[in-house]
């Protein structure tokens, strides 16, 4: 209750804070990539109950007529490497912590397709909200495997606590201002997520 009484009243005083900033934000997506300015997509949430995610676009449209499909590495600009690298990309989600599908702080909310291959263990990350930012994203975000990303979660999910939560959100700014743990090695993001090749699956 006092997580998400500390979630209501800082997504409000963000919304309100930044709305300059997510107003200018949505006029330079509209105008570098186009419509539409937001990304929508379903996310798992709680115990794995499906949300909508919503953030700003950062890569241009899947296909392309003379080129076909796209990889991430060829849809993102420099524009897009910007607001991700900023995480300026990430503010809308503070409208998902207000609904009361997000938290400010818990594990990142990944792909659908994922919850078949995790392992009992790594399933345990929904047993909490989804953060906007978290443990494993302080401790090297896309920099890390996914194994090790995954035990970050569980290990929040098992000690998490307000001065924990405080402790994040210090260590995310700092890590924001140095845009450290952006990238995987040799991917524009993080790589798709397969099965754990360590522990028997679900």
């Amino acid at each position: 209750m006092v997580k998400r009484f500390a979630d209501l009243l800082l997504s409000i005083a963000g919304l309100i804070i930044l709305f300059p900033v997510l107003l200018v934000v949505a006029c330079l997506v509209y105008y570098k990539l186009g419509s539409p300015v937001l990304y929508r997509q379903t996310r798992p949430g709680l115990n794995g109950k499906p949300f909508q995610l919503v953030k700003f676009r950062s890569m241009i449209s899947v296909s392309d007529e003379s080129q076909g499909v796209l990889l991430d590495a060829e849809r993102i600009t420099p524009f897009g490497s910007m607001l991700r690298a900023s995480s300026l990309d990430e503010l809308p989600e503070l409208w998902c912590v207000l609904k009361g599908d997000m938290s400010l702080i818990g594990p990142r909310p990944l792909l659908m397709e994922y919850l078949p291959l995790y392992t009992d263990e790594q399933f345990r990350r929904h047993e909490i909200r989804p953060g906007i930012t978290g443990w494993a994203q302080v401790n090297g975000r896309n920099s890390l495997s996914w194994d090790e990303k995954f035990k970050l979660d569980v290990w929040y999910v098992d000690n998490h606590s307000l001065w924990l939560d405080l402790k994040i959100l210090y260590m995310t700014i700092r890590r924001v201002l140095k845009q450290e743990g952006i990238t995987a090695e040799g991917d524009v993001t993080m790589p798709k997520f397969t099965g754990s090749q360590c522990q028997e699956k679900k």
